[in-house]
């Protein structure tokens, strides 16, 4: 080790003694050079002086989520529009499909999670999600904004938010599929920014003797991630206005969808979103509010029961919107709250987190040691100027996968997707199988490029059957 080399490391030492975190150099005098300089990399990359504070209000302590005094029912658009809302919807679709074909709409998938819920060794969005013909997610995306543009003209770019735990898996699997058939030109992967992981004293723990035990900031980092990566830039040089954004999880997605842009148009909304009626009043999803006149997400943890099984008048509950992290968001809005600097709330997380000892031995623990941070999207919906809600019909719309089995699992998420098939092909006149619980006698699968919703596929009713067969497996494409 050069002179110059230990005096760095010593003056790193004395920087971290400043802020109780000295320990992360315990190892330093008996790991290689470039495991040093790899250590030195982490350290630097930390804004200490930012993560004092966090320490002190999230990792020290368990913070308290004070309740606002007023919490009011937020207005929505609705599934279907009664006399009043249709001729809006008829333009606001008519325009959201004008801004597509001009190329005014980018999309943008937060991808950064590992399929570990899922047994499934790889980037989330690798994960076979249909139901015959087994695409994975990122396919299933990429024959969307392809079927999208061949129906309405334009070019729709793509963003891909990854994580450092799953950048290079995430290219390579873009870089063997050809990109899953777009333009590589039209397609920007980036990595989003990183937390360090805390024993409960408020110690960031090491992952490594050379490494620090790094986590992702959340999807709330996302904002920040597209204006750092140079995303937001590529997506000013475009002239795009609007950012589609989902999660990687969730193959029903309509991530084009030209009512929801014309309405958020239509409304010159900075932030808007979709919803769905809650299945139960305590279902474990953001609830959608209004406070102090700006929608603000609610989490189910934060929401007394008694407010959340309030009923009104006509016997619906009063918060039954959730929250199912599907947004459009204005350009402008990102460059905005970027440029004057902004910071959204911090949630806390107990975890299980691996690390070495004092001793460096690996451990694996087995119950919740460690707090990660983290940031959610929808903490930005109170920065918009304005912002609409859109219900949407959950079968239509949401069918996530993220754990191996149960609620939100892939079979439950198979069987969401085949009750959408089923339901465009019902609704063309196609007879389709029913079982006597209703659940569909059939595997039905359709690909985005024979039909990108239900009015589409009316369109097709010569080339449909008149009838499925119980048990017939079937592929549309």
């Amino acid at each position: 080790m050069t002179q110059t080399h230990r005096d760095r490391i010593e003056q790193v030492r004395a920087l971290l003694a400043r802020h109780h975190q000295d320990h992360i150099l315990r190892f330093a005098d008996r790991i290689s050079a470039d495991q040093q300089r790899q250590l030195l990399s982490d350290i630097e990359s930390l804004d200490l002086e930012a993560l004092d504070a966090l320490v002190e209000q999230y990792v020290r302590q368990e913070p308290h989520f004070a309740l606002p005094d007023e919490i009011l029912p937020p207005a929505t658009y609705p599934i279907e529009p009664g006399s009043k809302l249709r001729e809006k919807y008829r333009q606001a679709r008519r325009r959201g499909e004008r801004l597509i074909a001009e190329g005014k709409v980018a999309a943008f998938v937060v991808a950064g999670g590992v399929g570990t819920r899922l047994n499934f060794d790889g980037p989330k969005g690798c994960f076979p999600a249909t139901p015959i013909k087994k695409k994975v997610l990122f396919q299933v995306f990429a024959e969307t904004i392809r079927a999208a543009e061949q129906r309405w003209g334009g070019v729709i770019p793509w963003y891909v938010m990854t994580s450092r735990a799953n950048h290079e898996a995430t290219e390579r699997a873009f870089a063997e599929c050809d990109h899953f058939g777009l333009e590589p030109s039209n397609v920007m992967l980036f990595t989003q920014g990183m937390m360090p992981s805390f024993d409960r004293d408020g110690r960031i723990l090491l992952a490594e003797k050379h490494r620090l035990a790094m986590s992702p900031d959340g999807h709330g980092g996302s904002l920040r991630a597209l204006y750092r990566s140079g995303a937001l830039a590529d997506i000013k040089r475009r002239g795009v206005e609007f950012i589609s954004y989902w999660q990687v999880d969730n193959p029903q997605v309509r991530l084009i969808d030209p009512l929801f842009i014309g309405l958020h148009a239509e409304d010159a909304a900075e932030m808007s979103s979709k919803a769905v009626i809650k299945c139960d009043p305590l279902e474990k999803v953001g609830n959608f509010t209004l406070v102090n006149d700006r929608v603000t997400v609610i989490e189910y943890s934060d929401l007394p029961e008694d407010l959340a099984r309030k009923q009104d008048g006509r016997g619906r509950y009063v918060f039954e919107l959730g929250s199912i992290a599907i947004h459009l968001i204005s350009r402008s809005f990102v460059e905005r709250i970027n440029e004057h600097g902004f910071s959204l709330p911090w949630h806390r997380a107990d975890k299980k987190v691996a690390y070495v000892d004092e001793h460096g031995e690996p451990v694996q623990p087995n119950k919740p040691n460690g707090v990660k941070l983290e940031t959610f999207i929808f903490d930005a919906l109170p920065l918009a100027a304005r912002s609409i809600i859109l219900t949407i019909d959950r079968v239509e719309e949401f069918a996530p996968i993220k754990n191996a089995e149960g609620v939100d699992s892939a079979e439950s998420s198979r069987v969401l997707q085949i009750e959408r098939f089923a339901r465009w092909l019902e609704s063309a006149g196609v007879r389709v199988p029913r079982k006597s619980d209703g659940a569909v006698d059939a595997v039905i699968e359709i690909s985005p490029f024979f039909a990108l919703d239900a009015g589409q596929l009316q369109e097709k009713k010569s080339l449909l059957p008149a009838a499925i067969q119980p048990g017939q497996q079937i592929v549309l494409e």
